[in-house]
């Protein structure tokens, strides 16, 4: 049964709330324990629907996978069997490719299906196929399947990526910690999670440098070991839950976190008059006046994060001014505009850009989520209009914020989640 969020707003936010551990962090350190035969303890695992999705992965597998107290979680494959990741399992996933590269370099051979999930825009993994072409494997495409075969195991190689990939990055690093010989990543992605895993490889006896920067050297090693994994901070739900205070005119202050993750979006709302303060694991903003408008385009870390664009623009349809927001990252990541002029925003449309006239007041409609990151966007600003907002298609939404509405509520927001086909719902 299909639910939707009723959100009341005009509430001022203020307190302070516990960041998550990171999805973006968290599924290719789950897809790392396929590197090794012994146990693996995952702190900090979020409760989210594509994590859950990676555990049923593994367990279909034939991993062994124990969910523990205080969001730990234990993997151990020593016993996998199958190297095959089914349309079934994966078909709400983006990041079911993150496997492809750790079951190649273990079995042989692996047979992925192709990823699903937010329809945003094409995420092709043809870099992830070329690299590991250039490592020795033989790759087919049959019935929206990859077909992966390394007969003599994978080998080092130089690769240069076409432009930054994220998941591009981890596949082949996960790849190349078991391949023989060295091989070199250029151009690089240097987000934090990229980093998480590097360190976390290198702690199961995995030898890299490089992880941050834009070059990578790995040289294989013959096996990895177990041992205990962090998960950082989900930098993206700490800018949605400091941008849900700012919105309101609030003072939010979000803990074990790490400010220097998002160093660019605390720039440009300090630019925009937001105050901001951070201690070594805390970040507070917080603002008892209209923002100022600010215009940002969207990079690969360390610039401003294509997965903040769409609360952004949420901040800025409430500031004073007109500011333009560029997206460089994805091609169909304004689907959120539709819903937002819905709510009275003034939002103009230029290719890659979107021209948005600040200091309209919103007011509450019934909108539609149409990705992950659109539905944090309409959650602000339903926050900040005038009267009531009926959110449908959340199902986005759990898959990468945890706990959303009961952070909220303790900051004080009005929001309820009910079935569609229900009048009434439970307040969370």
């Amino acid at each position: 049964m299909s639910e939707q969020l009723i959100i009341h707003g005009g509430k001022t936010l203020h307190g302070s709330i516990e960041a998550s551990g990171a999805k973006n962090a968290a599924l290719p350190l789950l897809a790392a324990a396929i590197l090794t035969s012994e146990e693996l303890l995952f702190h900090r695992i979020p409760h989210l629907k594509d994590v859950s999705t990676m555990l049923s992965l593994l367990v279909h597998q034939g991993a062994d996978v124990s969910i523990n107290e205080g969001n730990q979680v234990t993997v151990c494959t020593a016993s996998l069997t199958k190297s095959e990741a089914s349309y079934e399992l994966v078909k709400t996933m983006r990041a079911s490719s993150l496997v492809l590269g750790p079951l190649l370099t273990r079995f042989g051979h692996a047979y992925v299906s192709l990823p699903g999930g937010c329809a945003i825009g094409a995420r092709p993994i043809d870099l992830h196929l070329k690299a590991l072409e250039k490592m020795g494997a033989t790759i087919h495409m049959e019935h929206g399947y990859v077909k992966a075969i390394a007969e003599n195991g994978l080998h080092g190689a130089h690769i240069h990526f076409d432009h930054v990939t994220v998941t591009g990055t981890e596949n082949i690093m996960m790849a190349a910690v078991l391949a023989k010989g060295e091989t070199i990543l250029e151009n690089s992605a240097r987000e934090p999670e990229v980093v998480n895993l590097a360190e976390t490889l290198i702690m199961m006896g995995a030898k890299i440098e490089g992880a941050g920067t834009d070059r990578i050297c790995i040289q294989g090693v013959e096996t990895l070991h177990g041992g205990d994994v962090h998960i950082i901070a989900d930098r993206i739900e700490t800018a949605t839950y400091l941008a849900a205070g700012l919105i309101t005119g609030g003072d939010v202050t979000v803990t074990d976190t790490d400010p220097h993750m998002l160093e660019a979006f605390l720039a440009r709302v300090e630019e925009a008059g937001a105050m901001v303060k951070t201690g070594q694991d805390w970040i507070r903003c917080a603002s008892d006046k209209p923002l100022q408008a600010m215009s940002i385009h969207t990079t690969p870390h360390p610039g401003f994060p294509t997965d903040l664009q769409a609360q952004f623009m949420a901040l800025m349809c409430c500031a004073q001014g007109s500011s333009v927001i560029t997206e460089n990252i994805f091609e169909n990541r304004f689907m959120h505009v539709q819903e937002l002029l819905r709510m009275g925003a003034h939002i103009e449309l230029d290719g890659h850009s979107a021209i948005v006239h600040g200091g309209k007041p919103l007011s509450g409609a019934p909108v539609m989520a149409t990705d992950l990151r659109a539905s944090a966007c309409l959650i602000l600003a339903a926050l900040a209009a005038q009267g009531t907002t009926h959110i449908s298609r959340i199902y986005h939404l759990d898959r990468g914020y945890e706990r959303i509405e009961e952070k909220l509520m303790s900051l004080g927001a009005s929001i309820q989640r009910i079935s569609q086909s229900s009048s009434t719902g439970e307040e969370y």
